[in-house]
């Protein structure tokens, strides 16, 4: 990131919006300026801990997936893979009876990396508290604000919509619940958002380079009709390496590591043909789309085989000694393959298996096709009291509740969003748009081949910050350039300003049903705009 602004450079930095301008003639000094840069960063990170920490701990229970997810953490960060509890074991670990599992091995459906982080938490708290159980991930989505607020910043170059964006991230009622549960896919959206980031930083410095060495060849009298091989692409190293820490959490990472390798072939191709080489199509293809894939795959594999290190070096991990225990080691061509890889890819082949045939019904399954509408929320933690029990003083009866149900205006504003962005895209070709939608179809459209599955809405925070980020390229366009008409930036402005106000207004009015909070029984119907949604 650059350094912060001086009044002297402040304003072309923020030509992606006019409120910018506004706001610069509101702010006036440089160090007010330089306040605004960092401030804004820290104010909307600081509002998302607060969101995210606050009463973390309540319930005491282990709610949803959170069966899974915590329990194997634990037995996880004491034997170096997933121990077997025993039944009914959820009261006695939140009791304080942590330490009930075996040694024996037990098949998990998810690799480690996401629970190995989770332990930490506990580890830093205590195992019996609650508070730690999803310390880690209130953290993750932390940190997902400010990294969504950074690369806003970048694409746009507005302080303000790079606010904006954080800010409807960190009052998202989905967001919010996904970083106050123990469960893994919050931890898949904050790596792929990470690699996200490292494939933005990397178009420009791919640009600048391949440029640069075009011109060079040029001066030297040679024309560079297919144009150089760029290898020294750090940023996109950096993108391998976390789509692999990505896919070390869930396998969907590997479809980001696909969709943004495919993406930046895409972009190796553009930039060919703006630096004005002849066989640019040819030379993106059959030059640089290898040396891409050089870059990005071997070393996302690597990463992702990193993630399996306690099950490599520990003999009880499930499968671990597979291939000696039934005499099924690979022969002929491949018999010089380590019995270790052999029994970790018969592993994987199993967790293939029990994924892709998993079809048990679910009272809250959801269908892909339905998410961006946010039609079926997933109930993670219910719980209903007597007037006169557990505190309740409300005479019909009360409601404690956990429901990824993310603030309805951002998340129906966001699909309006995205699809206006398509077409924007079509039109005017705007590489910020085909950014962002490259983000969303890599984190939503591998699921609409999965229809059939037991899923779930709550997958969607893998994509989610894409919808933010979308519906903020909206916001900027609403509110326009410092070129427009004073009248259509001041019009800008208040619908701005009225819709920060409503979903503010909104996410006040869900924020009980995020986290847990006992409210009477008729409040919390009110909340239940669609019949889908009980």
């Amino acid at each position: 990131m650059s350094s912060a602004p001086t009044a002297a450079h402040v304003a072309p930095e923020r030509t992606g919006s006019r409120l910018d301008d506004w706001w610069a003639r509101v702010l006036r000094t440089p160090l007010r300026l330089k306040l605004w840069y960092w401030g804004a960063p820290l104010g909307v990170t600081l509002l998302a801990a607060i969101l995210r920490l606050w009463d973390l701990g309540s319930p005491h229970v282990l709610v949803f997936d959170e069966t899974f997810y915590v329990k194997d953490a634990w037995s996880l960060f004491h034997l170096g893979y997933e121990g077997s509890w025993p039944d009914k074991a959820d009261q006695s670990f939140a009791a304080g009876n942590t330490d009930i599992f075996s040694s024996a091995p037990s098949f998990v459906a998810h690799p480690p990396l996401g629970k190995w982080i989770i332990a930490l938490g506990m580890a830093a708290t205590g195992a019996g508290n609650s508070f730690g159980w999803r310390l880690s991930t209130a953290i993750v989505g932390i940190l997902a604000v400010l990294v969504v607020f950074l690369i806003a910043r970048m694409l746009f170059r507005s302080t303000i919509l790079a606010t904006i964006a954080g800010f409807l991230l960190a009052i998202d009622g989905h967001a919010i619940v996904m970083s106050r549960v123990a469960l893994l896919d919050n931890i898949v959206m904050f790596f792929a958002l990470l690699a996200f980031g490292c494939v933005l930083l990397d178009r420009r410095w791919h640009a600048t380079r391949l440029a640069a060495r075009v011109a060079a060849e040029r001066s030297a009298g040679r024309d560079p009709a297919w144009g150089p091989v760029i290898w020294w692409r750090p940023w996109l190293i950096s993108a391998g390496i976390l789509t692999g820490l990505c896919a070390g959490v869930k396998w969907s990472g590997f479809y980001f590591l696909a969709f943004f390798a495919v993406y930046t072939v895409i972009v190796d191709l553009v930039a060919r043909r703006r630096a004005g080489i002849a066989f640019y199509i040819s030379g993106a293809i059959l030059k640089q789309a290898p040396a891409t894939f050089v870059l990005m795959v071997p070393i996302a594999f690597a990463s992702y085989l990193a993630t399996w290190t306690g099950w490599l070096v520990t003999t009880g991990g499930y499968y671990r000694d597979w291939a000696e225990s039934v005499h099924a080691q690979w022969t002929g061509g491949l018999a010089w393959v380590p019995l270790w890889f052999q029994n970790l890819w018969h592993y994987q082949s199993e967790m293939y298996g029990y994924s892709i045939n998993l079809h048990v019904p679910h009272p809250y399954q959801a269908n892909p096709l339905t998410w961006l509408l946010m039609i079926r929320p997933t109930s993670m933690y219910y719980t209903g009291n007597a007037y006169g029990q557990a505190g309740c003083t409300a005479p019909g009866g009360c409601s404690a509740a956990i429901t990824s149900l993310g603030n309805p205006i951002i998340w129906w504003a966001a699909a309006a969003a995205v699809l206006y962005l398509v077409y924007r895209l079509a039109r005017y070709r705007e590489w910020q748009y085909g950014l962002i939608l490259t983000g969303l179809a890599a984190g939503y459209l591998p699921w609409l081949l999965y229809i059939n599955r037991t899923i779930f809405q709550f997958y969607s925070i893998a994509f989610e910050p894409y919808l933010i980020l979308g519906l903020a390229a909206v916001v900027g366009i609403v509110l326009g350039r410092r070129t427009d008409p004073e009248h259509r930036r001041r019009r800008g402005i208040a619908w701005t300003a009225v819709f920060l106000a409503v979903v503010t207004a909104v996410s006040v009015f869900f924020w009980p049903l995020w986290t847990a909070q006992q409210v009477p029984f008729w409040y919390w119907q009110i909340h239940m705009w669609l019949p889908s949604w009980v």
